[in-house]
């Protein structure tokens, strides 16, 4: 399932995206945003693979808040305005709707997304296979391995990749830091958190429940990232 948010100051144009996106079974709308600023907020909320991006919008545009995305998700612009096609394709956008958008040229767009993003995930595969991350700290690529993560926590333009032992801080954001996790271990739990699963002791309502320096600590669980975390844990239940 592809998670998908819709940036548009138009209610209909919101609309009419959502209807076409319900009839495509591999995505899910995560967010409807009707600004820039919205959209932000939901980029760091949520996982996002795909969004449609209107260009024309009040304040901030749909090209100013790609060009200010360290880690943009695959975007697909959408406008009325053609003149506007050549800047988008310089940032990299896969692809370029102008409006009126008619169902099969919205299906062509979306073929085209989940071809990258597949091809996106098959790369990420092959770098699951190494066990560890190399990150910069302290002027310094410094190894990290996967099993000595206990959880990492954002902490503005900062990373800390906390260790039963020590610490690591690097300069970088949490998505960035989470696109070179593997999945299959590490978890967002919170959008200041992200936890080794395997070191998680138990859930306790709305917190997990790790051991750090032979202590217990305690991480808060975000409403957005509970559904998810049940589900993985569940899934490796006896």
């Amino acid at each position: 399932m592809l998670k998908v948010i819709i940036v548009d100051d138009e209610p209909l144009a919101l609309d009419v995206m959502e209807a076409h996106i319900s009839k495509v079974p591999e995505l899910e709308i995560v967010a409807r945003c009707q600004n820039a600023i919205e959209a932000n907020d939901a980029l760091s909320k949520y996982q996002v693979d795909l969004m449609f991006l209107d260009i024309q919008m009040p304040q901030i545009t749909g090209i100013e808040l790609l060009k200010s995305l360290q880690n943009p998700p695959e975007v697909i612009f959408t406008t009325a305005y053609s003149e506007f096609a050549l800047e988008g394709f310089e940032l990299n956008a896969l692809d370029y709707l102008l409006k009126p958008i008619s169902l099969d040229r919205f299906l062509k767009a979306v073929n085209k997304a989940k071809d990258k993003l597949k091809s996106k995930s098959s790369e990420v595969s092959v770098a699951d296979d190494e066990p560890f991350v190399f990150v910069k700290a302290d002027k310094k690529l410094v190894k990290v391995n996967f099993d000595d993560i206990l959880y990492i926590e954002g902490l503005k333009d900062y990373v800390i990749i906390r260790q039963d032992s020590s610490r690591v801080i690097t300069l970088q954001t949490m998505k960035s830091l989470e696109q070179k996790l593997p999945a299959s271990v590490f978890k967002r739990i919170h959008r200041s958190y992200i936890v080794n699963v395997n070191k998680i002791n138990a859930v306790v309502g709305n917190m997990i429940e790790i051991t750090e320096k032979g202590q217990s600590k305690h991480l808060p669980i975000g409403k957005n990232y509970r559904e998810e975390l049940l589900d993985l844990i569940n899934q490796n239940r006896l």
